[in-house]
């Protein structure tokens, strides 16, 4: 392996095209699809204009590096059953991604949360 064979680049996530999630490299502006395969489950957590790490080894990529916290918008859930917003408990909510995601009885839909990447746990609603 010589040093150029691999190099760690910066991208931005444009968008997704059937199996594949279109990057833009920051420094040459080139676009290069990333399969689903090489992302893994951090496809659960990309949006729109996202900078990661992509990995490229001879100049394909080869793995991908998500920030270890994302804000989103919960776009689906059930609503929270009036006097168990101060329970403990939780229900399924989906992401703006398309990840389900276990949040507490008071979070509703239209409400941002941070999102822990590194384990695909919620961790707090945020203020937009």
């Amino acid at each position: 392996l010589k040093p150029a064979d691999v190099e760690e680049v910066e991208m931005q996530y444009l968008y997704k095209d059937g199996d594949d999630f279109n990057f833009m490299n920051l420094t040459d502006y080139d676009q290069i699809p990333v399969s689903k395969t090489v992302l893994g489950n951090n496809v659960n957590y990309l949006l729109e204009d996202m900078t990661i790490q992509v990995l490229m080894f001879r100049g394909r990529p080869v793995a991908v590096e998500v920030p270890n916290f994302i804000e989103a918008e919960i776009t689906s859930c059930e609503p929270g059953v009036k006097g168990n917003t101060a329970q403990g408990g939780n229900k399924p909510a989906t992401l703006s991604t398309g990840y389900e995601v276990r949040v507490p009885l008071f979070i509703e839909q239209g409400e941002w949360i941070k999102v822990d990447t590194r384990t695909g746990d919620y961790v707090e609603r945020v203020r937009k």
